[in-house]
Parts: C-alpha cells; sequence; structure tokens
C-alpha cells in the first residue's frame, strides 16, 4: 500500500509540473518568447524569421525608431543601432565607440545616433522595458548603467532583481518598475521593432548599425571600429 501510494503522489507530482510547463510554455509565447530544450528562455529565435533569399533591400525613406536619440535631427548622417543591453560586443561599442563618435560627429552636429532595443534573452528584454520608463534626458546614463554593470546583473541568479536596484538608483521606485516590467504595450513595441529588424532590415545579431542618408539606408551588421564608422560618415556627408 505505501509503495501504491508513493506511486500516485509521484505521478501527482508529474502531471502538475506537466501542466505547469505547458502553460509557461503557452504564456512565453505570446510573449514573444520560447523555452530552449536546456530550460532557457530566449525571444523567437531570429531564423524563424529569415529570408531564405538573404538580406532584404532597405525601401527608401523606410520608417524607423526615433525615440532614443541623440543628435541633431538636421544632421546629414542618422545611424541607427539595434542593440541589446545583454550582449558584449553592444557594450564595447556603447562603451568605447559611441563617446568618440558623439565627440567627432555628433556634437558638431554631422551625425545623429538612435538606439533602437533588439533584446536577446529574457534578462535583456527586462533591462529594455526598464529603460523605457526613464525620462527622456535619462534615457542614454541608464544605457550607460546598464552595459557598465552588465556582467554583474547578466551572471546574477536574478538577473531583474538586481535590474530593478539599478533602475532604483535612477530614480524608479519599486511599484513604478514593477509597472515597467508588465507594460505590455512597451513590451510588444520593442518586439514589433525587433522582428522589423529581422524581416525588413535583414538584421541577424546585435549589434547592427543601419546607416541613413538622405531616405537611403544601408546595413552595417557586426561590430565595427570607429575608423569603419568614421570612414563610412564622411563617405556619406559627401555624397
Amino acid at each position: 500500500m505505501k509503495f501504491e501510494k508513493f506511486i500516485k503522489n509521484t505521478s501527482a507530482i508529474v502531471a502538475a509540473v506537466v501542466v505547469f510547463f505547458m502553460a509557461g510554455g503557452f504564456y512565453l509565447s505570446v510573449k514573444g518568447f520560447v523555452m530552449n530544450p536546456d530550460g532557457s528562455i530566449v525571444l523567437m529565435r531570429p531564423a524563424m524569421a529569415q529570408d531564405a533569399q538573404g538580406a532584404p533591400v532597405i525601401p527608401d525613406n523606410m520608417v524607423l525608431p526615433e525615440e532614443h536619440a541623440i543628435g541633431s535631427k538636421d544632421a546629414p548622417v542618422t545611424i541607427y543601432e539595434y542593440s541589446s543591453f545583454g550582449c558584449f560586443h553592444c557594450a564595447d561599442f556603447h562603451l568605447d565607440t559611441l563617446p568618440r563618435l558623439k565627440k567627432a560627429f555628433v556634437d558638431k552636429g554631422l551625425a545623429r545616433v538612435v538606439f533602437v532595443p533588439f533584446p536577446i534573452d529574457k534578462a535583456s528584454m527586462d533591462a529594455a522595458l526598464l529603460a523605457e520608463c526613464m525620462p527622456a534626458d535619462k534615457y542614454f546614463a541608464f544605457a550607460d548603467l546598464l552595459f557598465k554593470k552588465q556582467r554583474e546583473w547578466g551572471l546574477a541568479r536574478d538577473p531583474q532583481k538586481v535590474l530593478k536596484q539599478y533602475a532604483a538608483l535612477s530614480g524608479l521606485g519599486a511599484d513604478k518598475a514593477d509597472a515597467c516590467l508588465h507594460n505590455d504595450d512597451n513590451a510588444r513595441e520593442i518586439l514589433s521593432n525587433r522582428q522589423t529588424g529581422i524581416t525588413q532590415l535583414g538584421i541577424q545579431g546585435t549589434p547592427s548599425f543601419v546607416i541613413r542618408r538622405g531616405g537611403q539606408s544601408e546595413l552595417l551588421p557586426g561590430v565595427q571600429s570607429f575608423e569603419t564608422f568614421s570612414s563610412l560618415i564622411n563617405q556619406k556627408i559627401a555624397e
């Protein structure tokens, strides 16, 4: 009898676990995430949206996100940075290359940089959602903080808890932070921009950059040096 009772209890637990993961998988799929076989949670794989014929041609004057920008709107060249807060190479760009671009081009009115969140996992999605709640004049300062502390929160057992601590240091209270993390409108916008980046711009990883001059755009994928950006910006300005 004891053995039969043990089997019965074990079966009930297993059934409950299966139901839990099935329900969790459905919830994640609605939110734009998938669960890998190893149990890790990531956003929809880019391969699911890739065109087999390769990267698409970017239509002239295609409407791109403009919300998070530094530099003059009248600058002849705009750099759209598709970036994940959890991407090491994105952090290198933000902490090393972007300050040089700002000094050489942005501050002189020659270029504008627009940051477009492109989360690659749940933690970077949480970071992007919290950043969305920052006042416009604090967005890039908070972004810099997230990139500087990337390894700390990225390797934490509870990344969301650490991210909320950074948000608090930046003036975002606990209640507001929780509301930001559950803001479906912001989540949909971030995921929509991400999906557009994949399907219409040909973005396959982070960082990726779209360089625009006079309505015409081209994709510059992967890690790029300051010299590469400088040469390309000068070339665009001269056109």
